[in-house]
């Protein structure tokens, strides 16, 4: 190996170590956790809800203090373009389906948006080489909404709020909406890049 490789190779290593990278790992750690909680309590909402709801919560706050981090210090690598967006969807698409088993939601809402969002997903990779095509403003619009309204959906208060179930369908369609266009104007980007990719 010579000494521009050597270089080239703990450049790379050191930009996949770094912290927003070690919290966007994190949050990919806690999904299972937050899946085996969600089933565990099978709909009761009890405690093992309560936990789900803690583990939904530390997840979503690590994926904003590592875009917080990324962004204050510099530390914005490819990996973490490409890992970010998938512990996202990761997260989303397991609280989607979970909530569909459990009844919760209807499945045409879970389908669509997790054809949407593994269709994007596989996108970025097919054009990879023309390059990477980071979160949009409406991309970043769309998992806010998207997970405000699965926090609704997964908290253990309908019992004492029955108007809560009404309000989080509502939030979910809208994100819905914003999912499907964000999802129309990524497949205009990647039509672009790939483009000027090839008159480059």
């Amino acid at each position: 190996m010579t000494t521009a490789e050597g270089d080239n190779a703990r450049s790379s290593s050191s930009d996949v170590w770094n912290l927003p990278n070690i919290l966007t790992m994190l949050r990919i750690a806690l999904v299972p956790f937050f899946v085996w909680f969600l089933l565990a309590d099978d709909g009761r909402h009890g405690l093992w809800r309560w936990a789900a709801v803690l583990a939904f919560a530390v997840a979503i706050y690590t994926d904003k203090l590592d875009g917080d981090i990324a962004r204050s210090r510099g530390l914005v690598t490819n990996f973490g373009k490409i890992a970010d967006p998938i512990a996202d969807k990761l997260l989303i698409g397991s609280a989607l389906v979970l909530l569909s088993v459990l009844g919760e939601l209807p499945w045409w809402i879970t389908i669509v948006i997790l054809v949407r969002e593994w269709g994007i997903t596989a996108l970025r990779f097919v054009v990879i080489r023309y390059g990477v095509m980071p979160a949009s403003r409406g991309g970043k619009l769309k998992t806010v909404v998207q997970t405000i309204a699965i926090f609704l959906f997964i908290l253990p208060l309908k019992s004492f709020a029955p108007w809560l179930g009404d309000v989080a369908f509502w939030v979910m369609i809208v994100a819905l909406a914003i999912t499907v266009w964000t999802g129309v104007e990524y497949v205009v980007q990647a039509l672009r890049l790939r483009a000027a990719g090839r008159r480059a």
